[in-house]
């Protein structure tokens, strides 16, 4: 059982590894298989630890240059809109909630004492 605990502490220090495992691109019986034989230190888990961490930092850096050309993109006007449009529907609601809620009051007007059955 040694082996296994030095295997999910590896595993904690390179977290990389549970992306490969969460979309299907290896197993963990896989994982703990070349964990057994090379160790910790072999040039085996270079493809599966170095690659990641470059990925999500070019992902990252492309992502918000995207982020500020889209913004410089964007036209106030059409999101000030849009923003109106949707107070109206959240209102149309609102008012529909409002009047299923509401029961009807009919006002209670006692019979006066000198009628009969509608004389």
């Amino acid at each position: 059982m040694g082996n296994l605990d030095s295997f999910k502490t590896f595993v904690r220090k390179n977290p990389q590894l549970i992306n490969y495992v969460n979309n299907g691109k290896m197993t963990w019986q896989k994982f703990y298989e070349m964990y057994d034989l090379y160790g910790e230190d072999n040039n085996v888990w270079k493809d599966y630890i170095n690659t990641e961490v470059k990925t999500a930092t070019t992902t990252t850096s492309v992502g918000l240059l995207d982020l500020f050309s889209w913004l410089k993109n964007v036209n106030l006007d059409e999101v000030q809109t849009g923003i109106n449009n949707l107070q109206r529907v959240v209102g149309v609601f609102q008012d529909f909630i409002n009047k299923e809620n509401q029961q009807p009051k009919e006002e209670y007007m006692p019979r006066p004492l000198y009628k009969h059955f509608e004389d």
